[in-house]
């Protein structure tokens, strides 16, 4: 059920960029940011984005809790910790090696990684 609740909740976050934006703030910014592009679906007439908004709306209504955004968001913390060292031990093995092509590649996706960690704490920290 949780996963369901997950899968749900990133589905939506995936396309509505509006309402991805709004996850910093919570179920209620979500839900005030569907709301406010419900509107906006109304004036212009938009049948088809008009019933996804709502059924979005209506997926955070019953699932969204701020709980489990912050669970989903440590969530997302362990695994770029997990994918940060994998990407250590790349660059480790490519440095044994001493391939300087690899050295660069993995030095680079090493620092992507780190990136996106840092990415994660920082919505978390919100």
């Amino acid at each position: 059920m949780i996963n369901r609740v997950k899968a749900v909740l990133v589905a939506t976050s995936l396309l509505l960029p509006g309402v991805a934006v709004a996850a910093d703030g919570g179920c209620a910014a979500k839900r005030l940011t569907l709301e406010r592009q419900i509107a906006q679906a109304q004036a212009q007439g938009d049948a088809g984005r008009l019933a996804g908004l709502r059924r979005a709306l209506d997926a955070v209504q019953a699932h969204c809790t701020d709980t489990g955004l912050r669970q989903q968001r440590l969530e997302v913390i362990q695994a770029r910790s997990r994918e940060v060292a994998e990407r250590e031990r790349d660059l480790r093995d490519a440095q044994a090696k001493g391939d300087a092509d690899k050295i660069r590649v993995r030095s680079r996706k090493l620092a992507e990684a780190r990136r996106e960690l840092e990415e994660a704490r920082a919505k978390a920290s919100r």
